[in-house]
């Protein structure tokens, strides 16, 4: 094998050399995600919100920051490419699903057929 080959031997999306783009990304990818963070914060410290629409408000930052790390830290995109990178995601996403609705049934029927304590 020799250095030719390995030239074609990467994953795709990875580029031969690192250019300043890949740093511009990284670091708008940063600051994007310190906002959300941050505006986490205040979601959750401050009355920004009305109280009821506290955990709505931080899931749709959690979604937001997902998008985030998906787009300029796994470079996720909508190429060829990355067709095996989005089933993948897609099918861990279903797993994290599947044992999150699970434990909730599992906890609430427990909790419907505990019997009462006196």
């Amino acid at each position: 094998m020799d250095g030719v080959d390995r030239l074609y031997d990467r994953t795709p999306g990875v580029e031969h050399e690192e250019t300043r783009a890949n740093y511009l990304s990284y670091t708008v990818g940063l600051g994007f995600a310190v906002l959300l963070t941050i505006g986490s914060f205040l979601v959750a410290q401050t009355n920004l919100l009305w109280a009821p629409g506290i955990p709505v408000g931080l899931i749709v930052l959690a979604f937001a920051q997902i998008g985030v790390h998906l787009v300029f830290f796994l470079h996720l995109g909508t190429g060829p490419d990355h067709t095996n990178n989005i089933v993948a995601l897609a099918f861990g996403l279903l797993i994290v699903f599947l044992v999150i609705a699970g434990s909730i049934w599992i906890i609430a029927n427990l909790n419907w057929n505990m019997l009462p304590m006196h």
